[in-house]
């Protein structure tokens, strides 16, 4: 049932488009000859067992011979004598060959007296038959269970696009060999499957996690999602030492999620404008984990961006200014440092967009510097006002104690 359940992922996967060279360590079908003596017929010709074996092993093995020394070579090479491979790549050539027999097993009337026979030489076809049966099958196990793994390489896809799409048509009742997956222009993330229906034998399952590049992605990415809310309340509580305010930390804060509004959308677009190929297979830019690193350095950047217009705001109000006033005040004069260390921090990372493995984290300074730059100008100041706009002092009161002392 393995062995039935691995061929049927193989050819799932062999009918997905983007996907190639697939295999499995299911081993096919093999079989091996193996060498049935007559014993009587041996006996009569002074043959042992092992001098057939040690004949048959010879022909198809080889043996060093000799040493050939070379200038400049470091080690000698080994000669090794054997058959040509003609002569040793079937039952029938392997048949001729010759075995010697011993000396003094058959015996021959002479005078009336017994004496030796002539050392016997008998073809290996004379002295019993190949037969031909099959080689024994290796079966792997994990965690004392028996395993076997399937292997592919994503061309133009990601993995989990692929996986997604197979696993959401596992359970139906298979369809012909030769159907036909469902275009990638129709899937979307609502309507993912090719369309093709598989299943697999009772009693066995498939682990998509389990073992090669998609178990080490989920890994990657599952450590830096920990290392981003790690980072977060690390930023969290610097913010709050600052301000001695709860609030004010989050209003804050509210410019890294629109960090990924630029991110996600930004790398759709820019596989759909620009996508290019490579042989005829797609190669897109995908969110990868430098992406991930990207994004987790963006919101010490957004959130900068955010304590420039706040700090502003602060000022004023200090100086006894009106809170709508004293936002669009900030709005106005912070605009051109916000925009200039954006627009810098943009340009440093367009030579990075070249690189092959860091294309992704520069693609995310990119998209989430030219979105969420654009919108903190915006959401920060309108949440400051919705949050603080009826309250005493706006906000300052908390962030002037902590000042104070």
């Amino acid at each position: 049932d393995i062995r039935k359940a691995a061929r049927a992922v193989e050819r799932r996967l062999m009918a997905e488009p983007g996907v190639s060279d697939v295999d499995s360590s299911v081993a096919d079908d093999a079989f091996r000859y193996v060498f049935k003596t007559d014993q009587d017929k041996a006996a009569l010709s002074g043959v042992a067992t092992m001098d057939i074996a040690q004949t048959v092993s010879l022909a198809l093995s080889g043996e060093d011979v000799a040493r050939l020394h070379l200038p400049g070579e470091a080690r000698p090479l080994q000669i090794r004598l054997r058959l040509p491979r003609r002569d040793r790549s079937g039952e029938i050539p392997l048949r001729g060959i010759a075995v010697k027999g011993r000396p003094g097993i058959a015996k021959i009337k002479e005078r009336g007296s017994l004496r030796d026979a002539p050392t016997p030489i008998v073809r290996i076809g004379e002295l019993g038959r190949f037969e031909r049966r099959p080689r024994r099958k290796e079966i792997l196990h994990k965690d004392l269970r028996p395993v076997a793994f399937v292997y592919a390489e994503a061309v133009g896809r990601a993995p989990v696009a692929i996986v997604a799409d197979i696993a959401s048509d596992l359970g139906a009742t298979a369809q012909e060999p030769d159907a036909k997956a469902r275009p990638l222009s129709e899937r979307s993330f609502l309507s993912s499957g090719g369309g093709i229906a598989w299943s697999l034998p009772r009693g066995t399952s498939v682990n998509w996690l389990g073992e090669g590049e998609l178990k080490i992605t989920v890994d990657v990415f599952r450590d830096l999602g920990i290392a981003f809310a790690v980072a977060l309340l690390g930023i969290y509580f610097l913010l709050l030492y600052q301000t001695g305010s709860y609030v004010i930390p989050l209003i804050l804060m509210i410019s890294i999620p629109l960090t990924m509004i630029g991110i996600m959308p930004g790398f759709w677009l820019l596989n759909l404008i620009g996508g290019g190929e490579i042989s005829g297979y797609g190669n897109p830019t995908f969110f990868t984990a430098t992406a991930m690193i990207g994004m987790i350095a963006l919101s010490g950047i957004a959130v900068r961006n955010a304590i420039l217009l706040i700090e502003f705001v602060h000022i004023d109000l200090g100086r006894g200014e009106k809170l709508h006033d004293s936002l669009f005040r900030a709005g106005a004069v912070r605009m051109r440092a916000i925009l200039l260390t954006a627009g810098t921090a943009m340009l440093a990372a367009a030579p990075i967009t070249l690189d092959p493995v860091f294309s992704g984290l520069a693609w995310s300074l990119i998209f989430g510097l030219l979105v969420s730059t654009l919108f903190t100008l915006l959401v920060v100041p309108v949440t400051y006002h919705l949050v603080y706009a009826r309250k005493p002092g706006h906000g300052l009161k908390a962030n002037a104690e902590q000042g104070g002392e």
